[in-house]
């Protein structure tokens, strides 16, 4: 990923409703959630979180899938594997006993 890239990710997950619904459906792992299931968990109104689902797919950070009338939304896992794979590509200038306990961190919420 280069630093283009990793910028537009990082400013689309800037605003706090993008970040939960982008929370939310990486929780939801591969079944993904349909865009009014996402709007009522989190209590925003449909036609704003539309909006913030359409800043995280121009992103890349999420895909979606018509299924008849619903659209499911689900992460882009490539997307978020090459996003923290950027911000630890160098980590800790080739001490890599210093980001175990960061990468164990991720690899325990899983």
């Amino acid at each position: 990923m280069d630093i283009l890239k990793a910028t537009e990710a990082f400013s689309a997950l800037s605003q706090p409703s993008r970040l939960e619904a982008f929370r939310l459906l990486v929780k939801a792992g591969n079944a993904g959630l349909a865009a009014g299931e996402i709007s009522a968990r989190l209590d925003v109104r449909q036609n704003t979180m539309s909006a913030n689902l359409a800043v995280l797919l121009h992103a890349g950070l999420v895909r979606r899938e018509r299924q008849g009338r619903i659209i499911r939304y689900f992460t882009s896992f490539d997307t978020m594997q090459d996003l923290l794979g950027f911000m630890l590509e160098e980590c800790c200038g080739g001490r890599p006993e210093l980001c175990r306990p960061v990468i164990a961190e991720i690899a325990g919420a899983c």
